[in-house]
């Protein structure tokens, strides 16, 4: 700024104190919403779609006229598939951007690098991708599924379904596999499946020579006993999976594979024809023939301009999330983070599948369970979806160390994890 010479200092005083007014003044204009997805590296592929989808959301609700009589402004990072950078950029988005929200994470160690974050400065994350549970956290809202939302479902759906009695848990090694294939492996034993009727395996990231597995696999359901593949194998590494799979002759009516990271996005652009007949667990496809997902699908194509974009789930979480976050602020009448936390708990706001899904005192939503098979186009066939809406389970029934654990974020309780044997909260409690 210039001044004129010989301006006094009073005067300069008020003029730089009318000048910072009018910075404060313009930035509080706006209310920042945070966008932490990956927009390089090796999970860029899956998250950059999250974050086209949470332009779209908020370009949307400003044009109803923004939020408290504000616009809606986006700040978007790039935490480049590096899981310690995304620590790095939550606290750029809180202590340096101001944002009141974020919306991000995709990789389960993603999301615990930034716990720490998200607790020390007091601020919100919605995380929208399905996980291994085992974790309830004050200012996290889990709007993906928990495993009683997916894999659990997806077991019981091949037992009573498929008449399977033999079972391989195929993982990608890290802790979403792992903690999801202990639940699986408990839960199996617990109905009375064998430990010789169990076979684990897990393979590194990007895992491409699939042929001896594979024969292993093949060897293991020939014995006279239905089996089936219950997959936790994420990324690219899918793709030699079911070639292989095709290549050994193993169908899917001989050998289902249900998965939990294979959907739309994912199949987009592939060769589908090994995957086709094998199926997904998700609470959420782009085949939901409801006026809900329809007008969804218009309004995807319409923001991005290309009819080929696909939806799926992280992306329908992002946008059950997103307006529970709206509803929320509303009800509590400020962005503060502490008020849009308290008011969060009992939100509900329409699902993609034609019903309401509702946040629960554990920070975790009801969601409708789907099981789709993989058809030729990239798109699935739902042949089952639950009877009604399955609500988030933080903490697994069915390992020792976390059946007597629940989560109520609600005051007194005010914990993620409360032993109801002991009456004691287990060192997550607010604050």
């Amino acid at each position: 700024m210039k001044f004129k010479k010989g301006l006094t200092g009073a005067a300069l005083l008020a003029a730089l104190t009318v000048s910072t007014a009018t910075a404060a003044l313009a930035q509080e204009d706006t209310i920042k919403v945070g966008i932490l997805h990956s927009l390089s590296g090796t999970m860029a592929i899956s998250e950059t779609t999250l974050k086209d989808a949470m332009l779209m959301l908020i370009e949307e609700q400003n044009e109803k006229g923004g939020l408290l009589g504000k616009q809606l402004e986006p700040v978007v990072v790039d935490p480049a598939s590096d899981w310690p950078l995304f620590a790095e950029k939550a606290r750029e988005l809180i202590e340096g951007d101001g944002v009141s929200a974020v919306f991000g994470c995709w990789t389960s160690v993603s999301r615990k690098s930034v716990l720490p974050v998200f607790e020390e400065l007091d601020n919100i994350l919605f995380y929208p991708v399905q996980y291994e549970g085992e974790e309830s956290q004050r200012n996290v809202f889990y709007t993906g599924a928990a495993p009683n939302q997916q894999a659990i479902p997806a077991v019981d759906y091949l037992m009573e379904n498929e008449g399977v009695e033999r079972w391989v848990l195929a993982g990608t090694d890290y802790v979403y596999p792992r903690t999801t294939n202990k639940i699986l492996e408990a839960y199996l034993k617990d109905h009375g499946v064998a430990d010789e009727d169990i076979m684990i395996n897990y393979t590194p990231f990007g895992f491409s020579d699939w042929q001896t597995i594979v024969s292993d696999i093949k060897n293991f359901g020939s014995e006279g006993k239905k089996t089936a593949v219950v997959s936790t194998i994420n990324g690219d590494a899918n793709v030699p999976f079911y070639k292989e799979l095709a290549n050994q002759g193993i169908s899917a009516s001989d050998t289902p594979v249900v998965a939990f990271s294979v959907g739309e996005e994912e199949l987009a652009g592939l060769d589908t024809g090994p995957l086709v007949g094998h199926l997904a667990a998700w609470n959420y496809f782009e085949s939901v023939d409801t006026d809900a997902n329809y007008d969804f699908i218009d309004a995807w194509h319409a923001y991005t301009g290309d009819d080929a974009r696909v939806t799926n789930d992280p992306m329908e979480a992002h946008y059950i999330g997103f307006n529970m976050w709206v509803k929320a602020v509303e009800k509590a009448g400020t962005t503060d983070p502490d008020a849009v936390i308290d008011a969060m708990v009992g939100i509900s706001v329409p699902n993609l599948s034609g019903g309401y899904s509702a946040m629960m005192p554990n920070h975790h939503i009801t969601k409708p369970v789907l099981i789709g098979e993989i058809q030729d186009d990239g798109q699935f066939d739902i042949v089952y979806e639950t009877p009604g809406l399955v609500a988030g389970d933080a903490w697994s029934d069915y390992l020792p160390d976390s059946k007597n654990l629940i989560a109520d974020w609600r005051a007194p309780m005010s914990c993620g994890n409360f032993n109801t044997e002991t009456g004691q909260c287990g060192g997550m409690a607010a604050e």
